[in-house]
Formats: structure tokens, C-alpha cells, sequence
């Protein structure tokens, strides 16, 4: 009979499940924490957490105290949407521990990472998650709130103040719903208080996501009260930086492989690549982690190096995603093993986007370019076409569009760019080539698949959508070879009118 906390399979060695009283015996079979957790200090809320955050940040921190280099940054997490409920319901019963695997070239290697010690469901629990922000230990918050969550017009960059949840938090300031409403409160508690201020560092892939943040903070808070604007302002920092690994979505076949390779019954691991990286700007006025211990750098300047990720990484998924859905692929893996898209992407790095980068202090782009292909056709990273096409509407603006609107201004190459942006508009359509639907998932999705199908052929309906595309609408030639990218789409197939764009060099 199997004893409280494991299964038996059958023929196999018990399955474990992960909470820290089996952390002994699963420590026989992967690395677990050695370190007390118990002593981890409190100094970290991170809000949003979601599988990168866990295979990234967290593991960063995770080595910090595994080393024995510090046991001053323990994490408190914190999920603010109801959907984020499923988290707590995996993480709690488990005391926060987790296992990541990295799939890569070698066989999957697995590790429990245990710089998490306490979880917070801030739907049930408001004034608990105010008090982890107001507590004097707590010196830096982290966000993965994801392109979205940061509330701003696409275009003009302003903080959008009509947002219902923004209008909840403003009458409510002692109960908050949002990212800005619990922020502001905690931070009006602590300036009240006398207490010096947190840092807030984003880590979601914006350009300049530590100023974006700053100022979509700063103004919620001068909708609320100027001299707490003022003082955050004059007083938070908000350092940027660029962060990568490729995580994919947790599925029921993960959870699977985790427990009949390791032995370990987890409720929510993590799958990620092996590759990882994390550049940031060096500006902690209330102390930092000591990362450079574990392989993050920290520069004086993050712009060239978050400009080259976003454009090159972010923007490839976004080119390639759309139009391998609609080839029949399902997996970005099956995707990059398509030769025609290969070829697509060193094209639309080399042609059209990286001449428009700023150098980047000890990169070679040329070997990073290389390597973004192989890691994109890595087999064992089952990376789902679906995850990168979800939400193009927060996504396209920030991470393909501004090359786009480059290219144009500056008169250089964008046909394969036009070409991405043709490929999302044809995805929009909610139909795909067979005629069977496309679960289009996006915060705008019924404006968008209106609008798509409106239009077909035509992409100006979609253009006329300021909020998303400016002035693009305006600029006929750009529009004229976007309808021929879109007819192509339509009439021949994504793959026979990406195989034409290659062979006729368009550029």
C-alpha cells in the first residue's frame, strides 16, 4: 500500500507527490531545494504568475539561494485575475514548489524550484496581497502581466483612463482589482507610512517596459491623486529589461511525462527551453539580487538588447505563426521543419528587420539570428502555434509593427513584413483554408474577425483601426501591397504564395 503523499504505478517506483515533506526522497531522483525556504526573506512580489515567470525569474533566484550566494530575495506570488485561481489550486497544496523541465538536444532534465514560498489569490485575499506590498521587507516588485496588462493606446501611447476595472479601482482605492490599483494603494500606504518605496520591475516583452510601466503607474495615480503622482514619479524606480526563454503551455501530457520520468506527481510543472537570458538596466535604489551570479547581466542601457529580442525573436514568432496556422501546422517545430520557412525567416531578419537595429554590445547578431532558427525547430519544445497567435492585437503593434512602419518611413524592404501582417488579417478571418474554424483568442476578437470578414481581400476595414495600425491605412502603396499579399492568401494558400514571395526575391 502506498503511504500518505505517493502513488504506486504499476512496475514502476512510487510516484511522489511534491510538497516539501517528500522533498527528501524526490531529491534521489532530481535536484530539489537544499536550502531552508523557511529563511528565504520576503523581499520580491511578483504579480502575474504564469508558466514564464516560473521558468525564468524564479529559477534565476531559486540558484541565488541554492549557491548559498543569498537568502535575501524569496518570492511572494501573486495572482490578480479569477482565471488565476487554477494556479493556487496547483501551487498551495504543494507549499509553492514546482518542477521545470528543459527539453532540449539531450534527454529532459527536471529541477524543483522553491524560491517561491507563498502564493496570494488576490480575488479572495485583497488585503493580504496590500500588506506582502506595504511590508518593509518587500523591496522590488516583478510583472508578467503580460503585452496587454499594461493598459495603454497602441498608437498613442497615453493610458486608457475609460477601462472599466481602472474606473473600479479609482472609486474603490481600498479595494483594487488591477495591476495600477493595487500598486498605488500599497505605494500611497508606504508614503503615508514613511516607508521608502519598492522598485517595480517589468520583465513582459514591451520596448522600454520599465518606462512604460512607469508611466501607465504614474498615470493612474494622478488620476487618483497628483501629489502621489509626484511623489512616485520623483521617488519609485522602474528599471527596464529584456527577458527570454521559451516556455510552452502546460499540458495534461506534461504532467504525465513529469510523473512517469521523474517519479514526481506535480500539479502545474513547467516546460522551457534550455536557452535563457536576462538583461537589465542597473538602477535599484533599495538594493538588488545579486543575478550576476547566475548568469543575468546588468547594463547601464537595455534598448539595444530588448530592440534586437522583440524584432528578431518576437516579431519571427508573429511572422511565422499566423502563416504556419494557416499552412496546417499546429506546432511551431513543424512549422520551422517546412523549409519554405526557414528560408522565410533569415530573410525577413537579415532584409528587413536587423538593418534597422541599433549594434548591441557584445551580441553577434548574425550567430543569434542562427540560433533563434535552431531553437524555434527544436523538437522537443512541442511550443503550440496557438500560444504565439493568442492576443495579435496586443502583440503585432509592439513586436512587428514598428519595423514595419520603419521600413516605410526610411524607404527600405518590407514586402515579408507586409506578407506577416497579410497572414494575421487572412488568420482573422476565423476560417482556414479547408473551410473548418480558427479559434481566434484576443482581447479584441469580435472587432477584429467583423472587420476580417468584412474586408476578405481588402485590408482596409482592419487599417482603419487607428488605435492598432496609426496612420498605416493612410499610406496607399504599403495598402495596395497588402491587398496583394491578402488575395494571395485568399486565392493560392499560405504556402504557395509564401513559396512565390521567396522564389521571386520580393523585397
Amino acid at each position: 500500500m502506498a503511504t500518505p503523499g505517493e502513488t504506486k504505478p504499476s512496475n514502476s517506483s512510487p510516484i511522489l507527490r511534491l510538497d516539501q515533506t517528500n522533498l527528501g526522497v524526490i531529491g534521489t531522483r532530481i535536484p530539489v531545494p537544499t536550502y531552508p525556504r523557511e529563511r528565504l526573506a520576503p523581499a520580491i512580489v511578483h504579480i502575474g504568475v504564469g508558466g514564464f515567470h516560473r521558468a525564468h525569474q524564479a529559477v534565476y533566484l531559486d540558484e541565488l539561494a541554492e549557491r548559498r550566494v543569498t537568502d535575501q530575495w524569496g518570492i511572494t506570488g501573486v495572482g490578480l485575475l479569477p482565471q488565476d485561481r487554477r494556479m493556487a489550486e496547483a501551487l498551495l497544496p504543494q507549499q509553492c514548489l514546482y518542477t521545470v523541465v528543459e527539453r532540449g538536444a539531450r534527454d529532459p532534465r527536471a529541477r524543483v524550484v522553491g524560491s517561491m514560498t507563498r502564493y496570494l489569490f488576490a480575488p479572495e485575499h485583497p488585503e493580504l496581497v496590500l500588506g506582502a506590498l506595504e511590508d518593509t521587507r518587500t523591496r522590488l516588485v516583478t510583472l508578467t502581466i503580460t503585452e496587454g496588462g499594461y493598459n495603454f493606446n497602441q498608437v498613442s501611447g497615453e493610458f486608457e483612463a475609460e477601462n472599466p476595472a481602472v474606473q473600479h479601482d479609482l472609486r474603490h482605492p481600498s479595494a483594487p482589482t488591477t495591476v495600477f490599483g493595487y500598486l498605488c494603494e500599497a505605494l500611497e500606504r508606504r508614503r503615508q507610512a514613511g516607508i521608502a518605496p519598492f522598485t517595480v520591475l517589468s520583465c513582459d516583452n514591451l520596448q522600454s517596459n520599465g518606462e512604460i510601466t512607469k508611466k501607465m503607474i504614474a498615470s493612474f495615480a494622478r488620476l487618483r491623486d497628483d501629489g502621489l503622482a509626484a511623489w512616485i514619479e520623483d521617488n519609485v524606480a522602474f528599471p527596464n529589461c529584456m527577458v527570454d526563454r521559451i516556455t510552452i503551455q502546460t499540458t495534461d501530457d506534461d504532467r504525465a511525462m513529469v510523473a512517469q520520468t521523474f517519479g514526481v506527481e506535480d500539479a502545474w510543472p513547467v516546460v522551457a527551453e534550455p536557452f535563457r537570458q536576462w538583461v537589465i538596466e542597473d538602477r535599484f535604489p533599495q538594493g538588488r539580487p545579486p543575478l550576476e551570479e547566475v548568469g543575468a547581466q546588468f547594463v547601464a542601457d537595455v534598448h539595444p538588447y530588448e530592440m534586437m529580442k522583440i524584432r528578431l525573436l518576437n516579431a519571427g514568432h508573429q511572422a511565422i505563426g499566423y502563416l504556419g496556422y494557416l499552412c496546417g501546422y499546429r506546432y511551431i517545430h513543424e512549422v520551422m521543419g517546412d523549409p519554405l520557412f526557414p528560408a522565410f525567416m533569415k530573410r525577413l531578419m537579415d532584409e528587413e528587420i536587423t538593418p534597422l537595429l541599433p549594434p548591441v554590445p557584445g551580441i553577434d547578431l548574425d550567430q543569434y539570428k542562427h540560433s533563434l532558427i535552431e531553437r524555434f525547430a527544436n523538437p522537443e519544445i512541442r511550443d503550440q502555434v496557438s500560444r504565439i497567435c493568442f492576443d495579435g492585437s496586443a502583440r503585432m503593434p509592439k513586436f512587428l509593427l514598428p519595423s514595419l512602419t520603419e521600413a516605410l518611413s526610411s524607404g527600405r524592404p518590407h514586402a515579408l513584413l507586409t506578407l506577416a501582417v497579410a497572414g494575421w488579417f487572412r488568420y482573422l478571418s476565423g476560417l482556414d483554408e479547408q473551410g473548418e474554424p480558427i479559434l481566434v483568442e484576443d482581447q479584441m476578437r469580435d472587432t477584429l474577425q467583423a472587420r476580417a470578414r468584412e474586408g476578405r481581400e481588402n485590408p482596409r476595414p482592419l487599417l482603419r483601426l487607428t488605435s492598432l495600425f496609426g496612420d498605416l491605412g493612410q499610406n496607399e502603396p504599403f495598402v495596395a501591397m497588402l491587398e496583394d499579399a491578402l488575395r494571395g492568401l485568399y486565392t493560392e494558400g499560405a504556402r504557395a504564395t509564401l513559396s512565390g514571395y521567396l522564389a521571386s526575391g520580393i523585397g
